[in-house]
């Protein structure tokens, strides 16, 4: 896991010359909604474009993590299937019915019943390498999500030059991030982690939440700013040394949010003395969003070594397979 950590500044160049190879010919049809299907390692990524090109995309877009689609979805759908096996028994059969709608259906896979259903339909599919744990290969299924939005006109390609920046940034900043990282992993690791962030930047918590199970073994939660001003900042009440907050930050945030944060600090250092924040770097929300994941990236591995546990398992996730597969 460490050495696929490591390589993600080089997954994200492959990746864009992948997405500049296989670009999807739309031949003009219009579409009237977005779906990216996926779920785990392969649905984050349709959070985080979600997320990152909402200030421009033309079309709603959905991140669906389910067996089945909306009842809206027809053949005015863009339906993106993000599956890196190929074989996630909820998105293939989200894609099956897809196809059922008659929806415009683009698969980003590294193979399995996916592409076979694709090639079965004569349906447009984007091959990413294969071989690694799914959660490892954010790099490729978020730059084939956002060079599908371009191709379809629903972004524009601005996205390619801020990748481009981002893996600029994280080669730049690299022996920092590591550094930021082990800090914050040995006041974490022994704490359950709170994740909060900005609203437009909640992909970015849960694919830290999601490391932190999966990577560290830990259980954590997350929520996001204002939202948790209406509901969860009432919990902060009891003092707990168990808990530990991680706040990820941008200075693009909104300034109220920012003020709400700092009063949210003052309310929560009442209960917990361990309270993590996390700067990012860059000058565009692609960028913003890449240098947080991949720190965060970096602090879940730090924390499965500080706690002794194989960061690359996931055993309970392949034992619930294993059992489904027999219904």
């Amino acid at each position: 896991m460490e050495q696929l950590i490591n390589n993600f500044p080089q997954q994200l160049t492959e990746a864009i010359e992948i997405g500049r190879t296989n670009r999807i010919d739309f031949a003009g049809k219009t579409f009237t909604n977005v779906i990216v299907s996926g779920l785990g390692g392969s649905g984050i990524g349709g959070t985080i474009a979600a997320e990152v090109v909402s200030e421009e995309a033309t079309l709603p877009i959905l991140v669906n993590k389910d067996y089945f689609l909306p009842a809206f979805v027809n053949e005015n759908s863009l339906v993106i299937i993000s599956s890196y096996s190929g074989n996630t028994e909820e998105t293939v059969n989200a894609m099956q019915l897809a196809i059922e709608k008659k929806a415009f259906v683009v698969t980003v896979s590294a193979g399995g019943k996916t592409i076979e259903l694709a090639k079965e339909n004569n349906l447009p599919y984007i091959l990413i390498p294969g071989g690694m744990p799914p959660r490892s290969c954010l790099g490729y299924s978020l730059t084939q999500l956002l060079f599908v939005l371009n191709a379809a006109g629903i972004i524009s390609n601005r996205f390619e030059k801020e990748l481009e920046k981002s893996v600029d940034l994280l080669k730049k900043e690299e022996a920092r991030i590591k550094k930021l990282a082990m800090r914050a992993a040995k006041k974490l690791y022994k704490k359950i982690p709170v994740i909060y962030s900005a609203n437009g930047f909640e992909g970015v918590s849960t694919r830290f939440r999601q490391q932190v199970n999966e990577n560290s073994k830990m259980l954590c939660w997350h929520n996001v700013i204002p939202e948790m001003n209406h509901n969860e900042l009432v919990g902060w009440v009891d003092k707990n040394k168990k808990l530990g907050v991680v706040i990820f930050r941008n200075s693009t945030d909104y300034s109220r949010t920012q003020s709400r944060i700092e009063n949210n600090k003052a309310v929560i250092a009442n209960c917990t003395s361990t309270i993590v924040e996390l700067h990012s770097k860059g000058k565009s929300k692609i960028e913003n969003s890449i240098y947080l994941i991949h720190l965060g990236d970096w602090i879940s591995l730090y924390m499965a070594q500080l706690r002794g546990v194989d960061a690359t398992e996931v055993n309970v996730i392949d034992r619930l397979k294993g059992a489904l597969s027999k219904i």
